[in-house]
């Protein structure tokens, strides 16, 4: 037997003589293909991945030193933290300064633009919280004076950079935040990548402080209704203030820290959304000119301004009764978790009724790949995992309490509440913006302005213009160099040929002013409510209203260490979940 399998093996050897010739070609043919791609397609295929693992590496760095300064006897200081996120703006200034510079110089270089990816109403809405976060800086700077003997320079120093760190990035963000990178890439993917990150960490830095700062508020509370087992630590400069407003200047900055949280996550994310863009084809698609419409709203504005109103008057009083005596934080918590409920309720309808006309319409869903779409829904999704977890914690805590108080059972159904209105949100946001206009000819007329070109023989013709990924460029391949401007002004100019066109020879369509069909009316009231509704669960939260640390079921459940580490981390995510949902609605308005 064994002879046989020999004589067969030698059989098989000698039908294939070329087999053990052709193993060396074989071998060094693979090691030219792996060469060739390792040198050419490596840059391309894992930059990405190499970007990503520095900013989640300077994201890990951070949050260590933020960690440990919360122990009290550890050696990491303030200035520590401060002195690191220092370096990282000044990276980022002279990154964003040098990328200003190259653009510039190479005039005849025409980038594409990514008409999706920061959009004006986005930047205009960054630019405001700049300026707030600018205001902040101001108020720091301040607070430093008032007590330079006994402070780090860091401490001085950090709010002057932040301050010239936010003016070079909202100018950036308002004229290279579209920009698809195709030149230096793998250099680019890192320079954006540090921008994430550095926007990450200071979010984190402005999320830690705003934490502790309510967590000591919450404490106080506590020392103030006889609580005897809390203890505070002591927190703040060792010196006396050299002027009469430092007080002012430290109470100011918990209002503005809510702002100044917000400006960095949002850039974070549309950095993020230009880091995805990087080296980004995508096919041509038409233009079509969104133009918002106002009629037909009525109930949605009214509905949602008396929310707002009532979310106002009801932060006021719970501020104000929560710290007087156990039965008036008792009756606080009540009005709150009541008057939530109510909201939820409306809101979960609202958006109940949006999907039920979703449904009722035939139009197909846009399944083209689009980053700033995608990342929509992702952040959607990975933000609310925090108010969820808070939910279905403080449903554990009521349902496995043995004594609960009068609000007990109220809790649970707000919090059950919360987990359906933001599933259904979710649904709501992210069928709208996946779902495709209806276009039809005489729509086509309407949203396509100033696109006809007459020449002296009567013709007409019709010039397209697209959306998405413009490259101006393609439009111009007979120049050498074009200029943004003027490509600018020519696609937006009607062009003609020498000779004059007898007036009334060709009539052009005009578009006739048209009432919104109803469908799109409840819509539209349904997007303006929900987004009304969600600046009104931001700013409960942001500005004081957490019945999570002054209810008491939780802390009973899980323990006072577990409950206000859960509460840390889930809040901030929750916080920026209503902010994003805020952004999301606006964009569903417009594209209804």
């Amino acid at each position: 037997m064994v002879e046989n399998g020999v004589l067969d093996i030698m059989y098989l050897n000698k039908n294939n003589p070329s087999s053990a010739a052709s193993s060396p070609d074989k071998e060094k043919k693979n090691f030219d293909n792996f060469k060739f791609s390792f040198t050419d397609d490596y840059p391309k295929k894992n930059a990405e991945i190499l970007s990503g693992q520095y900013g989640i590496n300077l994201l890990l760095v951070g949050l260590s030193l933020m960690l440990a300064l919360s122990y009290r006897g550890s050696a990491v200081k303030e200035e520590h933290i401060l002195s690191f996120l220092i370096s990282l703006m000044i990276l980022q200034i002279i990154w964003m300064l040098w990328y200003i510079i190259r653009k510039d110089r190479q005039k005849c270089f025409v980038s594409e633009k990514d008409s999706d990816a920061g959009t004006s109403w986005l930047r205009g809405g960054l630019t405001l919280l700049a300026l707030i976060s600018l205001i902040m800086d101001a108020f720091r700077i301040g607070y430093y004076v008032g007590y330079k003997t006994c402070l780090s320079p860091a401490v001085g120093v950090y709010p002057v950079i932040h301050a010239v760190h936010t003016i070079s990035q909202v100018h950036f963000l308002w004229f290279h935040v579209n920009d698809v990178i195709k030149t230096f890439e793998t250099f680019e993917r890192f320079g954006v990548i540090h921008a994430v990150f550095t926007n990450l960490l200071l979010w984190c830095n402005g999320v830690i402080s705003e934490a502790e700062h309510l967590l000591d508020k919450h404490k106080r509370r506590l020392l103030d209704l006889g609580y005897t087992n809390v203890t505070m630590g002591q927190k703040g400069p060792q010196c006396n203030c050299t002027t009469n407003i430092c007080s002012i200047f430290s109470q100011s900055l918990y209002y503005l820290y809510p702002f100044n949280i917000e400006y960095h996550i949002f850039v974070s994310v549309v950095l993020f959304v230009m880091w995805k863009n990087i080296g980004r084809i995508i096919e041509y698609q038409r233009h079509q000119k969104v133009v918002m419409r106002t009629k037909g709203l009525f109930a949605g504005p009214i509905l949602g301004l008396i929310a707002l109103a009532s979310t106002i008057t009801v932060l006021v009083v719970y501020i104000i009764q929560v710290g007087d005596s156990v039965e008036t934080r008792e009756s606080a918590v009540t009005m709150f978790y009541c008057y939530s409920i109510v909201m939820l309720l409306f809101m979960c309808l609202a958006g109940s009724v949006g999907l039920l006309i979703f449904r009722s319409d035939n139009l197909p869903l846009d399944y083209s790949k689009n980053p700033s779409r995608k990342l929509d829904a992702d952040l959607l999704f990975g933000t609310a995992i925090g108010s969820w977890l808070m939910s279905w914690c403080s449903i554990l805590a009521v349902i496995s309490a043995t004594t609960r108080p009068v609000y007990g059972w109220i809790n649970f159904m707000y919090s059950l509440l919360i987990i359906i209105e933001k599933y259904i949100q979710n649904l709501f946001i992210i069928e709208s913006l996946h779902r495709k206009e209806e276009t039809n000819e005489r729509d086509e007329v309407e949203t396509i302005p100033e696109i006809y070109s007459v020449s002296a023989g009567s013709s007409l013709s019709l010039t397209s213009s697209f959306n998405g990924i413009i490259n101006r460029a393609f439009d111009n391949q007979d120049k050498v160099c074009v200029s943004l401007e003027n490509d600018q002004e020519d696609n937006n100019q009607v062009y003609s040929n020498n000779g004059s066109l007898p007036e009334g020879s060709i009539s052009l369509p005009t578009r006739s002013s048209e009432k919104l069909s109803k469908r799109r009316r409840v819509l539209k009231n349904i997007a303006v409510f929900l987004f009304l509704c969600n600046i009104s669960f931001w700013i409960l939260p942001a500005f004081g209203c957490r019945p999570q640390f002054d209810n008491g079921m939780e802390e009973k459940t899980f323990g006072y260490t577990i409950w206000t580490t859960i509460v840390n981390v889930a809040m901030p995510l929750n916080l920026f979940y209503r902010m994003h949902s805020v952004a999301s609605l606006f964009e569903v308005f417009r594209k209804v």
